[in-house]
């Protein structure tokens, strides 16, 4: 016959078999792993927002760029008169400096929130502007197919922005809440 040993309750080793722990907490958990993350996915925001305007501004420098804004911004009654004043590659020069400049502003948001709020909405700013050109560039649309059919360029070229107009309100935002808290 085998003989059960008495366990004293009060031992150290018995206090984890018979303390009623309470049950884990989902939402505590989830709550922690999103504190985790958030400062990455909020730094991956404001740089990929700048990598895209170092790309696209960096691209504004070549005659290739150039001659691909000419559909989009003379058919624009916002920018078109730029062309009355810039040489097609002078704009596209001037409009590459500002998109580079956006994109610092927008990657200095990082560590200074002045400099997000600023970057964030003059980057929305943009981007409202080219989301105008839906309106007024011919063959946006595709008519074979009716609304709200677009095509892929212009349109959905054009479409992308409302994402990336998005991302720079959420910057502008985000800024100006750091901001505040200092």
């Amino acid at each position: 016959m085998v003989t059960i040993p008495s366990i004293d309750r009060n031992s150290p080793a018995a206090e984890s078999i018979f303390t009623v722990h309470p049950p884990v907490s989902y939402a505590n958990v989830l709550n922690r792993g999103l504190a985790s993350i958030e400062p990455l996915t909020r730094a991956a925001l404001y740089l990929s927002l700048a990598v895209i305007y170092f790309w696209f501004g960096g691209m504004k420098f070549t005659d290739y760029e150039a001659q691909g804004l000419v559909p989009l911004v003379s058919n624009s009654p916002v920018l078109s008169w730029f062309y009355d004043i810039l040489s097609v590659r002078d704009f596209s020069t001037f409009l590459g400096f500002i998109e580079v400049s956006i994109g610092l502003l927008v990657l200095a948001g990082l560590v200074r929130p002045l400099a997000g709020v600023l970057g964030g909405l003059l980057s929305a700013g943009l981007f409202v502007t080219t989301l105008s050109f839906m309106a007024s560039t011919p063959g946006v649309f595709e008519p074979t197919l009716g609304f709200p059919a677009i095509t892929v360029a212009p349109g959905q070229f054009l479409l992308k922005d409302l994402g990336l107009l998005a991302i720079s309100l959420w910057i502008a935002t985000d800024a100006a809440r750091q901001l505040r808290a200092q």
